[in-house]
């Protein structure tokens, strides 16, 4: 198989995972209601970037980090524009900080993907602290903070598991 034949398979892969990404946010509030289950409280949209992360290519997850926000956005309005950029630049920046971590700092998966999800975190809260007052309503913390850290341990040990021959 060439190289062209591999980026081709890789891309193919990538608008797939891509695909899914977008039903499975596109179903959630579906899903949730069947199953008497609040998924939001998963964080579904940095699962799927996370997944991206783990199965497809660094480039791809910043297209979901953009895309997934956007698309919900446009499909319901939710969230509102400012928190939907907000969102968007939280996981840009998860992104971008668990590559340079993982391969600069840490070189070690789990604690580089904890720490980005971690500082990426601490990111959107700082800025929708400051937003409250002008550009967002609501409370700071929508999801309780155990939750966050659940899910922040088990994306971190997902990763870490699939990706832990890397290290």
């Amino acid at each position: 198989m060439n190289t062209t034949q591999i980026a081709l398979k890789g891309n193919i892969r990538a608008y797939i995972f891509d695909a899914l990404a977008v039903a499975f946010i596109f179903l959630v509030p579906t899903i949730s209601h069947m199953i008497s289950l609040p998924l939001y409280l998963i964080e579904p949209m940095r699962l799927m970037v996370i997944l991206a992360l783990v199965h497809t290519n660094k480039r791809n997850a910043y297209v979901l980090a953009l895309l997934l926000p956007l698309f919900s956005f446009a499909v319901s309005a939710h969230p509102v524009f400012p928190k939907m950029v907000l969102i968007a630049a939280e996981l840009m920046l998860n992104v971008w900080l668990f590559n340079l971590i993982s391969k600069t700092l840490i070189n070690r998966v789990f604690p580089a993907m904890l720490l980005s999800i971690v500082l990426s975190k601490a990111f959107y809260y700082l800025v929708k602290f400051t937003l409250l007052s002008t550009l967002l309503q609501g409370d700071l913390v929508a999801t309780p903070l155990y939750i966050q850290g659940i899910t922040t341990v088990a994306f971190s040990i997902y990763a870490w598991l699939l990706l832990k021959k890397a290290d």
